[in-house]
């Protein structure tokens, strides 16, 4: 006969480690503008030369889903966005995730596309990074991703230079993408002008949204916003 489990065995199952939580607005994506609860968890495997959440890394706190949820609903916004680090690192993020969605939340997921994101709920938004060989970690590329994207979900290319301009254009041709969700382009700040960025779209009529992130324009790169 198998143990039934404690109930501090049971608590810590339903644990994640969590850098923060915090209200802001949304500042890239479809959702762009919105006020959103940002729920950043700990730890990511790649090591992009953009990241510009570092502090994500290492550290952190443990937090009951519930815990997670209350402090959520605090916040009083209809828009939830799980981000990191990359959040499918950890594998009770597809309950968080679940469970988020469950209590009527728009649930946005930022994942960096080198995890399987075939079990994560249906109503969530994914957001799926492609890394571009500028950020360093293309060959981290879970190309079977895309075969799983769907009108929800989006898909994202940081642009660092002409190269990876090019390199994305032929993601595009060869895969389609746009055909079935959003393409998104953005320009890897301070290392592409964003002018040139948007000329290169318009002069190749590119099926994709230009986007600038929006906290960066605001509020630069502070954590927390």
């Amino acid at each position: 006969m198998s143990a039934v489990p404690s109930d501090a065995a049971a608590a810590a199952s339903e644990r994640l480690r969590i850098t923060e939580i915090f209200l802001s607005l949304q500042g890239e994506a479809r959702s762009i503008g919105w006020p959103t609860v940002f729920v950043r968890l700990t730890g990511c495997p790649l090591r992009c030369q953009y990241c510009d959440t570092a502090y994500a890394f290492h550290g952190g706190q443990w937090w009951a889903i519930d815990d997670i949820l209350a402090e959520v609903a605090r916040h009083g916004a209809r828009h939830v966005c799980v981000t990191g680090g990359e959040p499918l690192a950890q594998k009770r993020c597809l309950g968080l995730l679940r469970r988020l969605c469950d209590a009527g939340y728009e649930v946005s997921l930022e994942t960096s596309g080198a995890l399987d994101i075939a079990e994560v709920d249906p109503r969530v938004s994914r957001v799926l990074d492609i890394k571009t060989p500028g950020s360093r970690e293309a060959h981290r590329n879970l190309w079977s991703n895309l075969a799983r994207l769907t009108p929800h979900d989006q898909v994202k290319f940081v642009i660092c230079s002409r190269e990876d301009y090019d390199w994305a254009k032929g993601v595009l041709a060869e895969h389609r993408p746009h055909d079935v969700c959003d393409v998104l382009f953005s320009p890897s700040f301070a290392q592409v002008d964003p002018t040139a960025l948007a000329d290169w779209i318009v002069a190749d009529r590119l099926p994709v949204r230009f986007q600038l992130q929006l906290h960066k324009i605001l509020w630069h790169d502070a954590p927390g916003r």
